[in-house]
């Protein structure tokens, strides 16, 4: 419980240098993401199959493949969902103007189960990581070989 402690006090204070409110700098952090796994996809594959013994067709569709896409698909909408957003004024305001501007909130948990580890931990992360939020993974203890490569992936990639 120690290591997590200091894991969210260094997250809370990195969030506070305020560098995750950058667009360029969320969008930066997907790539290095989506870098990392095609390194790691091997490795995945096979932690993976020794862990839940999945095949590799099911292992890169399900988890790995999935993950990829929607690593894309965030990093291509993720200005236009960062933008602020236009919403009607009351008759008791006129001439004013309002918007509503997403702000990042902080630091977030993400605890993943042992059916889809990889998945389910990165998945909720790239959520986070386009929100300008910081996040602590907690990998399930049910499938050690994967969480093991979770941890070297996101220390590799975020040091």
């Amino acid at each position: 419980m120690k290591n997590y402690h200091n894991l969210v006090r260094k997250q809370k204070m990195f969030f506070r240098t305020g560098k995750t409110k950058n667009i360029s700098y969320r969008l930066d952090a997907l790539h290095r993401l989506r870098t990392g796994i095609k390194r790691y996809e091997h490795k995945l594959l096979e932690a993976l199959k020794l862990d839940l013994n999945k095949s590799e067709y099911e292992a890169y569709t399900c988890e790995i493949g999935y993950v990829l896409e929607e690593i894309r698909f965030t990093s291509k909408h993720l200005r236009s969902w960062a933008k602020p957003q236009k919403v009607k004024t009351p008759i008791t305001h006129i001439g004013s103007k309002g918007y509503i501007y997403s702000e990042p909130y902080g630091v977030a948990l993400i605890i993943s189960p042992w059916n889809y580890p990889f998945q389910l931990a990165i998945a909720p992360l790239i959520g986070a990581i386009a929100a300008g939020n910081c996040a602590v993974l907690k990998p399930s203890e049910l499938t050690p070989k994967t969480s093991q490569l979770l941890e070297q992936l996101i220390k590799d990639i975020f040091p």
